[in-house]
């Protein structure tokens, strides 16, 4: 039958008993199913990880300016990895590098929820804070 409609013939559940099969154009259901997984994949959210350094003797300004641009990239929708750089004898001041993250962490609270307590790694103190859902009013 499928040979003379122009088709394919396609097992689909070769396990039952018998083997149920289906007659289609079997390149069609391809490209079809390939389209699917395309539009999925362009509709899926991509994540953006932004980065914001700072050092373990930031002051306050410095401090405020990147809190400034760390709400921004919330509000938009992007994860932040915010690390403390500890370079030369500065590593003697992990305490410190831990009490920038923490207010930092603070004061984002509202836009943003922290993913990854600080921790170090090697030379890095790294903590991670993702963005809140925004609820639409109606």
């Amino acid at each position: 039958m499928a040979d003379n409609m122009g088709l394919d013939l396609v097992e689909i559940a070769p396990a039952a008993n018998p083997p149920v099969c289906k007659i289609m154009d079997y390149k069609k259901f391809l490209y079809e199913q390939k389209k699917k997984q395309k539009e999925i994949k362009a509709n899926a959210a991509k994540v953006v990880v932004k980065e914001i350094r700072m050092g373990p003797n930031t002051d306050d300004h410095d401090f405020n300016f990147k809190l400034k641009h760390a709400i921004k990239f919330l509000q938009d929708g992007a994860k932040l990895k915010i690390y403390v750089f500890f370079k030369g004898r500065t590593i003697v001041y992990k305490e410190k590098g831990e009490l920038i993250l923490l207010r930092f962490a603070q004061e984002l609270e509202e836009y943003g929820k922290v993913e990854q307590m600080p921790k170090m790694e090697g030379k890095r103190m790294i903590m991670l804070v993702s963005p809140k859902k925004i609820t639409k009013k109606n």
